[in-house]
């Protein structure tokens, strides 16, 4: 992983991580105007409009220069074709953040959510200093929970019937991992 601070961008093997532009929106909103990326995730809307992604990223620029998050497009390295996204919030007050993720449904079964994830652990605890990293997904999506274990994260918790999505409870699962 290489971060360059100056243009806010993060390097796999295979991936680019970059700020999102507003000429990314109608890829975002093809991408997320999907129901199995909507029923796996806590916040996104669906349908999933280009006017939703607009929103969406207009606070990402201040929200990395102000320290409170850092949410990156997921861009194949080669081509740009834009994957999904990554983000890390950034509780200063305890030194942690939570990851939260998306690749769009025609890139699953690539790994490309576990080198992401990793890239961004390490972004996390080597360029930002935090002690830990956590996440939660819906105990109704393992293959998220996948991911979090091949980062090294440890199950920490299920929080039962946490949150209501489509008029049902769905329980969360709490993952973390802490810098050693």
């Amino acid at each position: 992983m290489t971060f360059d601070q100056e243009n806010k961008t993060i390097t796999t093997k295979r991936l680019f991580l970059r700020m999102f532009q507003k000429s990314d929106a109608a890829d975002v909103a093809k991408l997320c105007n999907n129901y199995n990326i909507f029923k796996n995730t806590l916040y996104l809307p669906y349908p999933y409009r280009i006017e939703d992604a607009l929103l969406w990223m207009e606070s990402h620029l201040e929200n990395y220069e102000t320290s409170k998050s850092y949410e990156f497009a997921v861009t194949d390295k080669e081509s740009g074709e834009l994957f999904g996204a990554i983000a890390l919030s950034n509780h200063q007050r305890f030194n942690h953040g939570e990851i939260a993720y998306w690749i769009g449904e025609e890139y699953w079964g690539r790994g490309y959510a576990t080198e992401v994830a990793e890239a961004i652990v390490q972004f996390a605890f080597n360029e930002k200093k935090y002690h830990k990293v956590f996440a939660r997904c819906f105990h109704s999506n393992p293959a998220s929970g996948r991911v979090l274990q091949k980062l090294g994260m440890r199950e920490e918790g299920i929080l039962i019937d946490h949150v209501m999505k489509e008029n049902r409870y769905e329980d969360l699962v709490h993952y973390g991992i802490i810098n050693t």
